[in-house]
């Protein structure tokens, strides 16, 4: 069985100072775990996280990055930008960079390419609205947003990839998909990779859950035989919540 990853999106959340308390808090909290731990803090964090996480098992990322390495892109980061701090990760195309910020699936690639080409690893989000599941379209929105999103993505690409499948209707609403629902969607997500690169590879894909897991709910989730790790909001900034995430799963 593969292990998990759980990556904790902070969001808006947390100055330097709060930063610097949360993972001080986390490290012991995680350090016997055989799961992948990485969190995903605002970039004025993001230089006391590598610190402080040096020489422990916990990976830092970022929360997006810009598809070129410099230029007239004000308020953007460049990808070599991260790399050079020593940040790991990156997430890109979150429901709400697509909802606020107008992403699409062709800036989800193009920013997925860079992030590849400098070395990090992206976590690449997809995921339907509750009107379009509910309009029987949640199917069709998946295999869009893979087939659009991983366009030029080479299956050599893919495996530096982790996919979170983020139903945007469970992302901060409380509200969780169940246990089979999730499960369900990203054996979904898996089919359509398959198709695309192959079973091996569909198979060797990480694809996390990303909707309103928590503390409560994930020992149920990651017994999921779909399900490779979670993508997780609130509760990765309770240092004691998101180390019962990730240590739901052994």
């Amino acid at each position: 069985m593969k292990n998990k990853i759980i990556a904790g999106n902070w969001k808006m959340n947390k100055n330097r100072v709060e930063a610097e308390q949360l993972i001080t808090q986390l490290i012991p909290l995680v350090k016997d775990t055989s799961n992948t731990v990485v969190i995903c803090v605002p970039y004025t964090d993001l230089c006391k996280a590598v610190k402080l996480t040096k020489g422990t098992n916990i990976h830092v990322g970022a929360q997006n990055c810009h598809w070129k390495e410099s230029g007239a892109y004000t308020g953007e980061i460049a990808p070599s930008m991260l790399t050079e701090l020593g940040v790991e990760y990156v997430v890109i195309g979150h429901s709400e960079r697509r909802t606020y910020f107008g992403e699409t699936d062709e800036t989800v690639l193009a920013r997925t390419k860079a992030a590849l080409q400098a070395g990090l690893k992206p976590i690449v989000c997809i995921g339907e609205t509750l009107e379009e599941r509910n309009g029987g379209n949640m199917e069709k929105v998946l295999s869009r947003q893979v087939t659009e999103g991983f366009k030029d993505i080479s299956a050599d690409e893919l495996k530096n990839i982790v996919v979170a499948y983020e139903p945007v209707w469970a992302i901060g609403t409380g509200v969780t998909a169940t246990d089979e629902q999730a499960n369900d969607a990203i054996a979904y997500v898996r089919g359509v990779f398959a198709a695309k690169y192959g079973k091996e590879a569909a198979d060797a894909l990480y694809i996390q859950y990303g909707g309103s897991m928590n503390d409560k709910n994930a020992a149920g989730l990651l017994a999921m035989s779909q399900i490779d790790g979670g993508l997780i909001g609130g509760a990765s900034l309770v240092a004691e919540k998101f180390a019962a995430v990730v240590n739901a799963h052994k």
